[in-house]
């Protein structure tokens, strides 16, 4: 992905990237299944079509937290709702593995806002800039 970051486009809500909302549905259409995964040497999750980075999210880590801080998608793949599918993913996960997250990336932000199944995961001291005030 660091090689695409220039063609990168920074999302900041939620109506920038339309989706169905619908999480279980790992596909795009006329694609093979999404892949995430984690790039720690750069820090970012990377979500992949046909073995092409399509979406990624920029993370830094403290301990157990994941702070989430931008959600970029590649242009050709905008409009497939991948950020949202990228963002769910990376939360599902994190739930797995017993981390919480703190939300500073407006688009995941907003998602968490407009899915709250996933407010479980947020870090209750620091759940986000975006999220103050936003319970359990």
């Amino acid at each position: 992905m660091a090689g695409n970051a220039e063609s990168m486009i920074t999302l900041t809500s939620a109506a920038q990237d339309t989706s169905d909302s619908d999480l279980s549905r790992a596909t795009a259409p006329d694609t093979e299944e999404l892949v995430i995964t984690e790039n720690s040497a750069l820090g970012i999750y990377e979500a992949k079509i046909k073995g092409r980075t399509a979406a990624g999210i920029v993370y830094e880590k403290d301990g157990s937290r994941v702070v989430l801080m931008a959600t970029s998608v590649l242009p050709e793949f905008r409009g497939q709702g991948l950020a949202a599918r990228l963002v769910g993913g990376v939360l599902n996960e994190l739930r797995m593995q017993g981390k919480t997250a703190t939300i500073t990336c407006p688009f995941a932000a907003s998602f968490v806002k407009s899915h709250p199944e996933y407010a479980d995961v947020l870090d209750p001291a620091f759940p986000g800039s975006h999220l103050a005030g936003h319970g359990r």
